[in-house]
């Protein structure tokens, strides 16, 4: 990671996630030779090329996606996008569910049509259940750099940024560092994104807190005792943040994905953003096709558009650092423009391995509720 940059992909190195063991298992319905066909393909050459898999997603006419918010990191356009280029339906389920929504609706959907195709998960929610994933290598596997996916393809990394404050500076003061959300200003105004337990830019804000306060992404004590202290002084806020709660000035301060605290940047003027010095937290979010999709030939395809140029410059377009950026930008297909335009980072980077965020999600299963309650 290089201090005082705009990151790319590359130096923002993930978590290692622990490799998918088995093969995936052949679709219930055998009888549909183009869904069996998908269902065990491990690439497009698998299905006789990229123009089969397009026909092939074509003809099952629908993705089923979940938990992904049209604000976050601009999937609202690149659904559309997706949607339009291929004439194939996307169903969006739950779009402010958390990651372990998405497991838990793929094991009691499992076998039904409405069950999720793709995840789009948290580094932790994700290196518990790899066994859910199908591999898939997609046309531009060999570009995405070799910590940052599973070498079999059962999980590929697909975009980052690094935690940050989000606050309204017409309701707050800016905070130069997380001890100044304890103080007065900040009473009953300061909220996460989600359940930390469940919701990876949650857990990824305790974390950040820790390092901030002397601890590291796996002694995440320092970062919980935080949010002890600021629900005793009254300060924290209870709610899960929206675009809509952010707008009304419900949560003045939210710890939240850089990328997700920008975009709110472009309805809200007075929205301001701060990666603290001491506390720069990146991480990157999983990308893995369900072994059980219902469409896995449009699921397949989805990665593929995903990981394009396309799919990357969209990404890049909602505030995010697509994995492929280095490669883009040799290449020279990336967005210049969007890609300069994101938060500036400045200090020494800290990458939560996974082995850390592992430990540190022990500790905040057991102590979080205690903390806070």
């Amino acid at each position: 990671m290089r201090t005082l940059a705009r990151s790319t992909a590359a130096t923002l190195a993930a978590a290692t996630i622990i490799a998918l063991t088995g093969a995936c298992s052949p679709p219930e319905k055998e009888s549909e030779a183009s869904t069996t066909g998908a269902a065990t393909a491990t690439s497009a050459a698998g299905l006789g090329g990229m123009d089969a898999l397009i026909a092939a997603a074509k003809k099952e006419g629908a993705l089923n996606v979940i938990a992904l918010p049209p604000d976050w990191a601009n999937y609202g356009e690149i659904i559309k996008a997706f949607g339009a280029k291929y004439g194939i339906k996307v169903n969006s389920a739950q779009p402010d569910g958390s990651s372990q929504d998405e497991i838990n609706a793929a094991n009691q959907l499992k076998g039904q049509d409405t069950a999720p195709d793709v995840f789009d998960l948290g580094g932790a929610v994700a290196s518990a259940n790899t066994a859910m994933f199908a591999p898939y290598k997609v046309a531009t596997f060999d570009e995405i750099p070799a910590g940052l996916k599973d070498a079999n393809g059962a999980w590929v990394n697909d975009y980052g940024g690094y935690m940050s404050i989000g606050y309204d500076s017409a309701k707050v003061p800016a905070p130069a560092s997380v001890d100044d959300l304890l103080k007065a200003e900040y009473k009953g105004k300061v909220a996460l994104n989600g359940d930390p337990t469940q919701a990876g830019a949650a857990f990824g804000g305790v974390q950040m807190v820790a390092v901030a306060k002397g601890g590291t992404p796996e002694d995440i004590k320092p970062g919980v005792d935080f949010f002890g202290a600021l629900k005793k002084a009254g300060n924290f806020l209870p709610v899960d943040p929206t675009p809509a709660t952010i707008e009304s000035g419900q949560t003045p301060v939210v710890f939240d994905w850089d990328y997700l605290n920008a975009a709110q940047s472009t309805k809200l003027s007075s929205w301001k953003v701060v990666v603290p010095n001491g506390a720069v937290l990146g991480s990157y979010y999983v990308q893995a096709i369900s072994k059980d999709a219902p469409h896995p030939a449009a699921a397949r395809l989805w990665q593929e558009f995903l990981y394009s140029d396309e799919g990357q410059n969209l990404w890049l377009k909602g505030g995010a650092r697509p994995v492929r950026a280095e490669a883009m930008q040799k290449a020279g297909t990336i967005d210049a423009g969007a890609f300069a335009a994101l938060p500036k980072v400045e200090g020494t980077p800290v990458i939560p391995t996974e082995a850390q965020s592992a430990k540190a999600k022990e500790y905040l299963t057991a102590n979080w509720a205690k903390a806070i309650g």
